[in-house]
């Protein structure tokens, strides 16, 4: 399935915890076949590492902090044009294909 958000976006979260509802932040990394983004500074977890040493490396104990995945439906894309959230269609010129804000036409791969 063609994703129509991709790493780079500026995404805002339209659902989910209260305290991350209404975020705006970066795509970090996209999980297709899962469904599911990263999105910078959103939904993050706590772990507790143990101290591991694999490969004469060594992973230092401690709290790390990181973001977990979000599904790809409570996330929505927000025009760099307009500056507001929505959604995207796509058309193909030249053989490319481009996305274009469903509220401003404007392209979002002006790369």
């Amino acid at each position: 399935m063609n994703m129509k958000i991709r790493k780079g976006d500026l995404v805002e979260i339209i659902t989910g915890r209260e305290d991350d509802r209404g975020k705006r932040g970066e795509v970090i990394k996209v999980f297709p076949d899962e469904h599911r983004v990263i999105v910078q500074s959103v939904n993050m977890r706590t772990k507790h590492q143990k101290q591991v040493q694999s490969q004469g490396r060594t992973i230092k104990p401690g709290i790390v902090r990181f973001e977990a995945p979000i599904d790809i439906s409570n996330v929505m894309l927000v025009c760099p044009k307009c500056g507001k959230i929505t959604r995207v269609s796509v058309v193909r010129n030249d053989g490319k294909s481009q996305r274009v804000c469903k509220k401003c036409d404007a392209l979002m791969d002006d790369k």
